[in-house]
């Protein structure tokens, strides 16, 4: 009877072992993220800037009106005609009469008069001025129309799929729609061409004539981290805010839309912002250029190639998850010159548990071209004893 109480004792204390040790590793292979906020916006999208990752998301391809986010594509293809050099901060803008007539949020402009591009763009930016960007438009593209047709295009080359404009201040039109993805992928691209020019969007205060006004963007008060980007609103499209945070080297793009009023914008841009933080962190796991595999070549001027990535490879996780990632490598079986550097010639499949983070080619980071006759004479014959 002993016998068997101390059986059925060592019995329990190998399952409870055994129990404790599988909801450890239960633990260890997951771990346990929240479901994002709940907030009080018709749609909205949260991303990580560098791995692109969506970290939460509500009718995020669902066609909106922008109201005067719209002004983010403006102040765009402004700085994209400043850096092919067809325009320059200094130049002199001569006010019309249909800029000055401009209603809704504005400037301040007067008719008739000359300012510079980087005065309208401070206005636009900051002050959110309908004026200025009839002004801007008006000088690029020589109507606001013509330059509309430039935003369009735009749109299409980023891969805006649900975003067509009508003008470029946001004011109210059936046919002026985007979407709170394309809008993230519109401020993702801003920032990452634009690095410089993009720190305005975190400017507070600015005066023209006299008047002083102050940006919209309440966040750039609250939270030190946030540096950008723009407010809209009008009745149909509610109050709207996309913004930018970093924290360390994490930046994450909120864009809310349909909230109602300013203050809640700011709140709730605010919670999903935090969310994302407190809850996610983004590696840079290679380089680009890095070498990652050196790999045979046949029939090749080169015996070797290099192998590695065209861009910078970023994952966000959970927090805590990155012991648990994986890298698998796989390359091609047969690598036969000739090819072009950048030529993929295999991939790089990212691992959290079941879970595959990213797939991208791995490339070859030389060129290399085809061999002598000696060399694919060789070359053939190595391959026939293989």
């Amino acid at each position: 009877m002993v016998e068997n109480k101390r059986i059925l004792k060592t019995a329990i204390t190998l399952f409870l072992g055994l129990l404790l040790t599988s909801l450890q590793l239960i633990a260890q292979a997951s771990v346990p993220v929240p479901a994002p906020p709940q907030i009080a916006a018709k749609n909205y999208i949260l991303i990580d800037f560098d791995s692109g990752r969506i970290l939460a998301e509500s009718d995020a391809d669902a066609q909106i009106e922008p109201a005067s986010i719209t002004k983010l594509m403006t102040s765009y293809v402004v700085y994209k005609e400043i850096e092919a050099g067809r325009l320059n901060l200094s130049d002199q803008v001569l006010i019309s009469e249909k800029a000055w007539r401009m209603g809704g949020s504005r400037m301040y402009l007067e008719v008739g008069t000359k300012v510079s591009v980087e005065q309208l763009l401070k206005g636009l930016i900051i002050q959110s001025g309908n004026d200025a960007s009839v002004a801007l438009a008006e000088h690029v593209a020589g109507s606001e129309d013509a330059f509309v047709d430039l935003m369009n295009q735009y749109a299409v080359k980023l891969g805006m799929a649900n975003t067509y404009y009508k003008n470029c201040t946001g004011w109210p039109d059936a046919e002026h729609l985007t979407s709170a993805r394309d809008i993230a992928t519109l401020a993702e691209t801003f920032i990452k061409e634009f690095p410089e020019h993009y720190k305005g969007y975190s400017e507070k205060v600015f005066t023209y004539n006299n008047i002083k006004q102050y940006n919209r963007n309440k966040l750039l008060w609250r939270d030190k981290t946030v540096d950008g980007l723009k407010t809209g609103h009008t009745e149909s499209a509610g109050y709207c805010l996309v913004s930018s945070a970093k924290r360390a080297d994490m930046r994450l793009i909120s864009v809310v839309l349909g909230t109602e009023s300013e203050e809640a914008r700011a709140v709730v841009s605010q919670s999903l912002l935090n969310y994302g933080f407190r809850f996610f962190e983004t590696h840079k796991l290679y380089a680009a250029g890095e070498t990652l595999n050196e790999s045979r070549v046949w029939q090749g001027d080169k015996e070797q190639v290099a192998l590695g990535l065209a861009s910078d490879l970023h994952v966000t996780i959970p927090r805590g998850a990155y012991k648990q990632m994986d890298a698998l490598m796989n390359v091609d079986a047969n690598i036969t010159a000739p090819f072009k550097k950048g030529s993929p010639l295999g991939e790089v499949r990212i691992m959290l548990d079941e879970e595959e983070l990213s797939s991208v080619p791995l490339v070859a980071l030389q060129q290399v071209e085809k061999g002598n006759f000696f060399q694919i004479t060789k070359d053939y014959i190595l391959k026939l004893f293989e």
